[in-house]
């Protein structure tokens, strides 16, 4: 199977349609691929409100017959309750932050949906750039959120993950705007969990590291 089939078999692979094979095969692919662990994770939400629908739906109903005005309503709701809930995740972490603010570097660890959350930031005093990694566990890697202050661009930006084994994976991409110190957030994804990370790095194209977070 090409990797492009690969990616494509993500839909199939959450709603659990692969024969044993491919599903093995997927699984593989899916340990070097952070785009696609993102994607699965995205895609159970979908996968759920599926299986919902089918435990829903009386045995005597054709499997192709529209769903009723009942179980849309039960969806929006659902949707907008999730909404809800992660809004209030998000004001929670943001008062947390403010008042738990610490000379870098400082590290923390909290709960949030879907696994273990970690956060630690740092300030490299010869670049003056600012960062700050916070690292959902998950079961494929690590879901990767990237919070940085760069003043000197332009320039492209890589965070790294490098793992205790040595290993190194590009998490996100991102261009540092010209002499624009303002906080900026880039996402991405690691097949690394946060406990076989040993340090972030911050780099730019060239190679050239500009700050270090290491948890220890």
């Amino acid at each position: 199977m090409r990797s492009l089939e690969r990616h494509r078999d993500v839909g199939a692979y959450t709603l659990g349609v692969l024969d044993e094979a491919d599903a093995f095969r997927f699984e593989d692919h899916l340990t070097g691929c952070p785009g696609c662990a993102v994607r699965l994770s995205e895609l159970r939400f979908a996968a759920r409100q599926l299986m919902l629908y089918r435990r829903a739906t009386p045995r005597v109903v054709h499997p192709v017959a529209g769903p009723g005005p009942r179980l849309l309503d039960r969806l929006l709701g659902e949707v907008a309750a999730r909404r809800r809930a992660g809004r209030r995740r998000l004001l929670c972490a943001v008062a947390a932050s403010a008042v738990l603010a610490v000379a870098v570097p400082a590290v923390a660890v909290m709960a949030q949906g879907g696994g273990r959350a970690h956060r630690i930031s740092a300030t490299d005093e010869r670049s003056g750039v600012w960062a700050r990694v916070t690292a959902e566990d998950q079961a494929w890697g690590s879901r990767v959120r990237l919070d940085v202050r760069d003043a000197a661009g332009p320039r492209v930006c890589h965070l790294v993950a490098v793992g205790r084994d040595g290993s190194e994976q590009t998490v996100t991409t991102w261009t540092a705007p010209r002499h624009d110190a303002r906080l900026r957030t880039a996402h991405g994804g690691a097949a690394l969990r946060p406990a076989q990370i040993d340090r972030w790095e911050v780099r730019t194209a060239t190679g050239e590291r500009l700050v270090a977070l290491d948890p220890r």
